[in-house]
């Protein structure tokens, strides 16, 4: 259970940290954030907080209530991606990815419940 656990949260982590960088950083990232129709301030404040969330579902000594705010905020994060990738008709590559990374977003929280209560 604690392999399952790991992967799946680090995997997520892993995914909000790169993402987080590519925010900032990437001149494509931040040119396809722009065509999708958000303000810049928007891309800073969701790189910011993906590293929070990043931070808060890796440490093991911070409270399930807090960690569930913070599944609960990627999840809102990822499904809102959703949305704006279709409503933009970008590749269906991104819708799949961002399916997948939801699918091991539950994962992570199921056994987060599973080891932690």
């Amino acid at each position: 259970m604690k392999i399952i656990y790991w992967l799946s949260t680090s995997t997520i982590a892993m995914f909000l940290l790169f993402s987080s960088y590519t925010y900032i950083c990437s001149k494509n990232t931040i040119d396809g954030i722009r065509a999708l129709g958000f303000p810049d301030f928007f891309r800073v404040e969701l790189a910011v907080l993906k590293v929070i969330g990043a931070i808060l579902i890796v440490l093991p000594f911070i409270s399930l209530r807090i960690k569930e705010w913070a599944y609960a905020g990627i999840g809102l994060f990822l499904i809102t991606a959703l949305v704006a990738h279709v409503s933009h008709k970008d590749s269906i590559f991104i819708s799949i990815l961002l399916l997948i990374l939801l699918g091991v977003l539950a994962l992570s929280n199921i056994y987060m419940h599973k080891l932690f209560k």
